[in-house]
Formats: structure tokens, sequence, C-alpha cells
């Protein structure tokens, strides 16, 4: 027969996950080994009392500690202030990546705009073509504007914005925790 699936909440897991404790160290606060603390745990073995009395002030502290988890943007209320330091370099590579992003969109965005046009004006210039080698020249332009235009050149202007847009987000956001008025480069 296997082992039960689904989550037990014993009482040593509910003291553990409320105070980020791995077994170990429940285990070395109660004298048991890992092993033991996991048997206990996992309720394969029933918790004597003497274990029960060393564990009762964490429980009683656990349940009253026990609040509702806190969304991952939203700091503790006993956090302490940043150090502004890290954040504020932090910021500034931010700041600078993202310049370095804006260029490549700004030149991919260029070249593909200009790809745009020669693909729109190639019918015209193609039946004016004077001779075959300005038609071969301009079939070779239709080839390079038809590379710039597809779709990988469109993944990586989507993947340049996004990163730039995550850039931004994340120079404003430190900005913010800073407490700073400041220009958040856009």
């Amino acid at each position: 027969m296997g082992r039960k699936s689904g989550r037990h909440e014993s009482l040593p897991g509910l003291v553990r996950k409320v105070f980020g404790l791995d077994q170990a160290t429940l285990g070395t606060y109660l004298r048991l080994s890992r092993v033991e603390m996991g048997h206990y745990e996992s309720g394969r073995r029933e918790l004597p009392e003497p274990l029960l009395t060393r564990l009762l002030p964490l429980i009683l502290a656990a349940q009253a500690a026990k609040t509702e988890p806190r969304p991952p943007t939203e700091p503790p209320p006993t956090l302490a202030p940043p150090d502004p330091e890290p954040l504020r370099a932090r910021v500034d590579y931010c700041q600078h990546r993202a310049r370095l992003l804006r260029a490549s969109l700004t030149k991919l965005t260029a070249r593909q705009q200009a790809a745009t046009r020669l693909q729109q004006a190639l019918p015209a210039l193609l039946a004016a073509a004077p001779d075959e080698a300005a038609r071969r020249w301009l079939l070779r332009r239709q080839e390079q504007a038809t590379a710039d235009l597809d779709a990988l050149e469109a993944a990586r202007y989507h993947e340049l914005r996004a990163r730039l847009l995550g850039l931004e987000a994340e120079a404003a956001a430190l900005v913010a925790a800073l407490g700073e008025e400041g220009p958040v480069e856009g």
C-alpha cells in the first residue's frame, strides 16, 4: 500500500511553516534527528507528551503569529528601510541598459520602416528599372527588406521592447522604494 498523497498539516509542520524553519532546525530544538522529525511531521508517529510540551510554546506563538500571506509586491511592515546605495546602483544600471535598448529599438524600428517603404515602392521601381543590373540590385534590396520584416525580426522587436519596459518598470519601482523624487528615464 502506497503513501497517502496530499499535505498533512501537523503541529511541527505548522510551526515550521510559520517560522520558516527546516526539519533539521526544528529537530535540533526538539533534540530529534531530521529523520525522526520527518516521522512526527508526516504523522507516521504520534508526538509523545514530552515533545509536545517542548513544542507547545512554539505552537502557541505560531497560532498567534499566523496571518494571511502578503502579496510579494507588498513589503512586510517590519522590513527595515533599504540601504540606498545598492538600489541607486541598480537604478543606474537599469537606466543605462534601457538607454542602450532604446537605441537598438530605434535602429530596428527605423530599418523596419525603411524596409516597408522600399517594399511599397519596389513594384514601380522594378517596372521602371533601366537595365538588368538595376533590376538585380532592386531584387537584392527586396530580399533584404523581406528579411528585415520577417517573423524573427518581429520577435526581436517585441523582445527588445519587453526588456526595455521591464527595465524602466524596475527602475521606477526602485526609485519608489527609495522614496526619492527623480527622473526615471522613459
